[in-house]
C-alpha cells in the first residue's frame, strides 16, 4: 500500500495518467472509479485530493437516496468500486488500482 506523500504521490499521478492514457489510445472505454464517501473523513479528502484529475464519480453516503451505500459503508469510507466493482477501502492502494487498470487494458488490447 502506498501513502501520498511528496515525490510518491506525484509518482502515483504520473503511473496512473499513463496508464488511463493508455487505455483511451487503445479505444477501449476508460474505467469508472467511483468513490463512497461522507463528510467529515480526513481519509476521504486526502483520496480526493489525489484522484482529482481522474475524478469519474463520487457518492456521498450521507444523502437519502444512498442509505443502502450508508449502511453498508458506513464505518469503512472512503471506499472505492471499479466498473461498479468493489476496489479497495480506508486508503488509496496504487498497486492494486494499477494492477486493475492494466488487466482493463489488456482485455481492451484482446477484444480490439
Amino acid at each position: 500500500m502506498l501513502w501520498f506523500q511528496g515525490n510518491s504521490m506525484q509518482l502515483a499521478k504520473h503511473s496512473f495518467q499513463r496508464l488511463l492514457r493508455n487505455l483511451s489510445a487503445s479505444k477501449t472505454a476508460l474505467p469508472v472509479l467511483t468513490l463512497f464517501t461522507k463528510d467529515p473523513c480526513p481519509l476521504c479528502d486526502e483520496a480526493k485530493e489525489v484522484l482529482e484529475p481522474y475524478k469519474n464519480r463520487e457518492v456521498d453516503i450521507t444523502l437519502p437516496e444512498n442509505s443502502a451505500w450508508y449502511d453498508r459503508y458506513k464505518f469503512d469510507i472512503p471506499v472505492f468500486h471499479l466498473n461498479g466493482q468493489f476496489l479497495m477501502m480506508r486508503r488509496v492502494d496504487v498497486s492494486k488500482l494499477e494492477k486493475q487498470l492494466q488487466k482493463l487494458e489488456q482485455q481492451g488490447a484482446g477484444g480490439s
